[in-house]
């Protein structure tokens, strides 16, 4: 697997212009004509992307499964993550009818700016490829403005071009947060479904005593699953019942422990292994944190 470590070399095997600041750029996408295949086969950066492009040609994998950029679609990368490029027959991947930009920064130019750490707490830039950032016309305009700012910005540098930047870059994520949040609501039909799924692998778990000896479901299991990550997963749980991932296992648990308490003659201890729970007084803890009681005292209740 390669690794691009710095804005020169993506700039280079992307053939395009060298940056103006070695930190911060901006590339238009009409201008991408990438030649080297083997390097796009699977690789990684040592920087930030943010890329909004339309009718593009290649596709790429990020995450789980291949997509295509269809109209006014946004696609977020962090340093490390792997990413591959399918290329077209000619071993290139040209993007010169398609448009839009691709702002690349490195986590060394947010330094002692707030958003060094705000950035971590975006979760779309670990989200499962499939669940790119689609765009209004409204918003797309909105997001094209903040590239050309930035572009702008950094070809005149002063002691006040990295503070004007970084506001830029701090406005266009905070929009993308949003455009997010909208798009949680208006596909509101499809996380149902979702919802639904995670349902059925949740009763699905729970009734396979196999499963329930290699340990707790966790997250990442009903992530891997659905072929989401385990960021969006959360993040879609919270906007349809104000609850995140491990919440929402917590009550299935929390649900199928008081079923076996009341219908079984189990020990608590035997169901606790049963859940997938290393240790008995687990189980205790979580089931007296949701419901106030102990699991003893929730059986003796109804007896």
């Amino acid at each position: 697997m390669r690794t691009i470590s710095s804005l020169s070399e993506f700039h280079r095997l992307l053939s395009i212009p060298p940056p103006l600041h070695p930190l911060v750029s901006v590339a238009m996408v009409s201008e991408i004509h990438a030649t080297d295949s083997e390097v796009w086969k699977k690789f990684s950066t040592d920087f930030y992307t943010i890329s909004l492009k339309n009718n593009i040609q290649s596709k790429i994998k990020y995450g789980q499964q291949y997509y295509d950029f269809d109209k006014g679609t946004m696609i977020f990368t962090a340093p490390k993550q792997i990413q591959f490029v399918e290329v077209n027959k000619t071993n290139t991947f040209n993007e010169t009818d398609g448009t839009g930009y691709v702002l690349m920064f490195h986590a060394d130019y947010l330094k002692k700016h707030p958003l060094q750490t705000t950035i971590k707490n975006y979760g779309f830039f670990s989200y499962a490829v499939n669940e790119a950032l689609h765009l209004s016309e409204q918003e797309e305009k909105n997001i094209v403005e903040l590239f050309q700012k930035i572009e702008k910005e950094y070809q005149h540098i002063d002691k006040h071009t990295q503070d004007i930047i970084l506001s830029q870059m701090d406005l266009l994520l905070n929009y993308c947060n949003r455009f997010y949040e909208r798009q949680f609501i208006t596909r509101k039909a499809v996380n149902n479904d979702l919802l639904s799924k995670i349902e059925q692998l949740l009763n699905a778990y729970f009734n396979d005593a196999e499963q329930q000896r290699n340990g707790l479901i966790t997250v990442e299991y009903l992530a891997n699953k659905l072929n989401i990550s385990a960021n969006y997963l959360s993040d879609m749980l919270r906007s349809l019942t104000g609850q995140n991932a491990q919440q929402h296992i917590h009550n299935k648990i929390i649900e199928v422990a008081k079923e076996k308490l009341l219908s079984t003659n189990l020990s608590v201890s035997e169901i606790a292994y049963e859940l997938g729970f290393e240790q008995p007084q687990s189980l205790n803890r979580l089931f007296k944190n949701k419901t106030k009681i102990s699991p003893l005292k929730y059986r003796k209740s109804f007896n």
